[in-house]
């Protein structure tokens, strides 16, 4: 992803956080159905620890660490054009942008259908390339417009919950099995995935378009594009990059987790009592997800900035950070070849104990192998490979 020579330690520790925060999340789409990561009814045993590290995760990690990524990204656009500290960028700059973007896309086209369904590059791709024309713009600028987009995105979701007493029946049926899937369509779901390459496109490929299609045009594009001008704005402010005091730091950590954390809590759990009921979810539950995934992602930036303010140098996690995109893909590759048929084929036989276990190792894995190639390479070997490639093309 954009990235920053020379270094900038905090924001490296943050992409490193969020490359490892986005895991625990991920991990359920990797081992469960689609359904089990935002319908509770059929995600299994949620009691004892299973449901403990649901809620955790549910809470502390899902969405939270998309947003601080799609904000990151904003800031990785200005370092690109010199921190969009100049009016405009030299057509050098665009052509590299441009450039680099198209790459992406391809490389999310490329992990979405033939690795992993949930990929986000396709999402940044089409953003990055859309938001870089507002760079020059001040901070308020950049914030105010982040906040509509943000709230775009909102309310069309919330259009679509009020709209359900209208929907023609195929639709809602629609919704439903993909909400609540009956017991032969999991059973289905959970052979192809054990099965060959082959039988798993039958459900990888659908759900990929559906994703890049109805959810991007509902969701994706304004949610992530409107971070990634957040991000900006912040990054022209300081506060992505250790620039603020320790002050500041602290009141932002207190607001994003004081006002974020018992709204998320309240949403899963919600979510829990009702047992996946959709038209809750659509109208109530979402939003809450919705909005406290940005204000607990703000605390999470606020935390890592404040420990890095403290003196924390995080050598291993910004190790993780320097080689985002690797580690992001390299995960994918870890986790499709534990859990799928053409692999070791434990798709939906590991719970929720055991998937914070293998995410734990795999943790362990990035983090050591980030800090041996960052000691001996500046960026990771996909950041090579696409920044390269777009420079020759550029030309």
């Amino acid at each position: 992803m954009p990235d920053a020579s020379p270094r900038i330690t905090s924001l490296d520790a943050l992409r490193g956080v969020g490359v490892l925060g986005i895991l625990p999340v991920h991990m359920q789409s990797f081992a469960m159905v689609v359904a089990a990561r935002v319908n509770p009814a059929v995600s299994g045993d949620l009691h004892g620890p299973n449901g403990w590290i649901w809620l955790a995760t549910a809470v502390l990690a899902d969405g939270k660490f998309i947003a601080i990524f799609a904000m990151l990204f904003g800031a990785g656009l200005l370092l690109l054009s010199g921190r969009g500290d100049a009016p405009a960028a030299p057509d050098v700059v665009e052509r590299l942008h441009r450039r680099r973007m198209a790459l992406l896309l391809a490389i999310g086209l490329a992990h979405a259908y033939l690795l992993w369904y949930g990929d986000m590059l396709v999402t940044f791709a089409l953003c990055g390339a859309a938001v870089f024309a507002f760079r020059a713009l001040p901070p308020r600028g950049l914030l105010t417009r982040g906040a509509v987009a943000l709230a775009i995105a909102s309310a069309l979701t919330l259009a679509l919950g009020l709209s359900q007493p209208w929907w023609p029946p195929a639709m809602h049926a629609q919704f439903l099995s993909v909400w609540a899937p009956s017991p032969e369509m999991i059973a289905r779901e959970i052979a192809a995935y054990r099965g060959g390459w082959l039988a798993q496109m039958a459900y990888r490929a659908p759900e990929a378009f559906q994703i890049e299609t109805s959810q991007l045009v509902l969701r994706g594009l304004w949610q992530a594009g409107g971070l990634m001008l957040v991000g900006m704005g912040l990054f022209k402010l300081g506060v992505l990059s250790g620039a603020r005091s320790a002050r500041f730091y602290a009141a932002m950590t207190a607001l994003g987790f004081g006002l974020g954390l018992p709204v998320a809590w309240y949403g899963a759990e919600r979510g829990r009592a009702l047992q996946g009921d959709l038209g809750d979810f659509m109208l109530i539950g979402s939003q809450l997800g919705y909005w406290s995934d940005l204000a607990v992602g703000l605390g999470w930036i606020g935390l890592v900035m404040l420990c890095c303010r403290a003196g924390w140098r995080a050598r291993a996690v910004a190790a993780v950070g320097r080689t985002a995109l690797s580690n992001y893909l390299l995960q994918t590759v870890l986790a499709t070849t534990i859990f799928y048929g053409h692999g070791l084929g434990l798709f939906a036989r590991v719970d929720r104990v055991g998937q914070l276990l293998l995410v734990l190792a795999i943790w362990c894995v990035q983090l050591a192998a980030s800090v041996w190639w960052t000691r001996r390479f500046a960026v990771g070997p996909v950041e090579w490979a696409w920044r390269t490639t777009a420079r020759r093309v550029a030309r």
